[in-house]
């Protein structure tokens, strides 16, 4: 039944969806009626496993009693308080333990409600700090093909997915791409490629062309996640930090896919040895449970900021309604305990050989023309079959009624286990998709 054919009383036409076919989503609704553990159930109670880890951010399994209890005693003592000129004593807290976690120096925390305004923000702290020490005139960002940085204006202007950008016009000035990192050498290669370093050279050749004082930031995630999971080359993200400092260009690590341990350290930044000077999260710090996102930034950056403003007035004109909400912060402060308590950022260690073995198994198969992952990340790439993408986005529909919820970055299958998904069912996700892969 098409959209135009539908009662104008069923609810499925009201919603307009995000990131949805949503004429195709109204003639074969996915819907999602609750979760527990690693699974979801549909409308008719079937299991699905969650093959994404929500989208990225539930890496504890769904339906999580700490987190839901702790969120139900913060809502019986404080509801809401407002985030301007006041505080609530557990983002604080929350703050503090998101700096134990952080590489050394990023010890400044600023709270956001998505991994999109956590950029935004992140571009705006690099703008007043270059301004707030004398250098105005760095107001250039260099973002990279492919990336993904969230839908508001100032992280499409700087992300490269094609598809997020053309419909909205020419988005902020003075933006300049870098090349993405997926070439032909690297191909069937899990982990760090052996080839492409140099590209990061292409931030040398922007310094050249529009000159270093006109450039505040680069910002780039470290594993590429949206478009179907890219590991940065060897020594790639060390020569881009080298870049930087040789010019003054601050670094942003967009971690809000990454963050949390999805690398096997509590952020990509300590798993690849390279510190950033601003790095975003949002995902994974609440286990999905409840919108957060943040922003740590090195100590000198926020100072140079609060230096460079009058006494006793606002410092940094910016800030969100829901920032540091309360029940966000409970939720937040729960999931960090169950990540200590439970080990989980080696868990995932122990995880990801084996399922990396899995991902680069599909090599061989009909159409499979790349497979790449690292940590609990990977994709199998497919050759397109039709327009690009029709062929993935046939698979993901397929795979919801196998029982796999999954994601699907244009013609690559990508898979994010939950880190509290056994071995055995990270296997049978495989299985589902190898399956699906071979019937074509």
């Amino acid at each position: 039944m098409s959209a135009v054919t539908r009662a104008s009383n069923d609810p499925l036409v009201h919603q307009w969806m995000p990131f949805t076919a949503n004429r195709q989503f109204l003639e074969q609704p996915r819907l999602i009626a609750r979760a527990e553990g690693v699974y979801y159930y549909n409308t008719r109670g079937e299991k699905l496993l969650d093959g994404s880890s929500g989208l990225y951010c539930i890496p504890l399994g769904h339906g999580r009693r700490e987190i839901r209890e702790a969120v139900a005693k913060q809502m019986e003592e404080l509801d809401y308080a407002p985030p301007f000129q006041y505080g609530v004593p557990t983002a604080f807290r929350l703050a503090a333990e998101v700096a134990q976690l952080t590489p050394s120096g990023l010890n400044r925390v600023f709270f956001a409600c998505s991994g999109s305004e956590a950029v935004d923000t992140a571009l705006k702290m690099a703008l007043q700090y270059h301004r707030a020490r004398g250098e105005g005139s760095r107001q250039r960002f260099i973002g990279r093909e492919r990336g993904y940085h969230g839908v508001n204006f100032g992280g499409w202007s700087v992300g490269g997915m094609v598809a997020n950008r053309k419909s909205f016009g020419l988005g902020l000035p003075g933006v300049a791409h870098l090349r993405h990192t997926h070439i032909p050498e690297n191909r069937f290669q899990m982990g760090e490629g052996a080839h492409g370093a140099e590209l990061a050279d292409d931030l040398e050749r922007f310094v050249n062309l529009h000159g270093a004082d006109t450039i505040a930031a680069c910002i780039v995630e470290p594993v590429a996640g949206s478009t179907g999971i890219l590991v940065p080359p060897k020594g790639y993200l060390k020569r881009l930090r080298e870049i930087c400092d040789r010019h003054g260009i601050l670094l942003i690590f967009d971690e809000v896919i990454t963050g949390f341990g999805r690398t096997g350290e509590p952020f990509a930044a300590q798993t690849f040895g390279v510190t950033p000077d601003i790095m975003t999260m949002a995902k994974a710090l609440t286990n999905g449970s409840i919108p957060m996102a943040a922003v740590a930034v090195k100590d000198e950056i926020q100072q140079t900021i609060l230096d460079a403003a009058p006494a006793d007035t606002v410092e940094f004109y910016h800030g969100y309604t829901y920032s540091a909400h309360p029940a966000a912060c409970a939720a937040g402060l729960a999931t960090l305990k169950i990540y200590r308590e439970e080990g989980t950022f080696e868990r995932v260690k122990q995880l990801a050989p084996d399922f990396l073995d899995q991902i680069a198994g599909f090599k061989g198969l009909p159409d499979v023309v790349d497979t790449r992952g690292f940590g609990l990340l990977g994709a199998v790439e497919l050759a397109p079959k039709g327009k690009p993408g029709e062929r993935g986005f046939k698979i993901l529909c397929r795979a919801f009624e196998r029982g796999l919820v999954m994601r699907a970055a244009g013609d690559s299958l990508v898979l994010a286990p939950p880190f509290a998904a056994t071995p055995e069912q990270i296997s049978e996700m495989i299985d589902i998709i190898r399956e699906l892969i071979r019937e074509g």
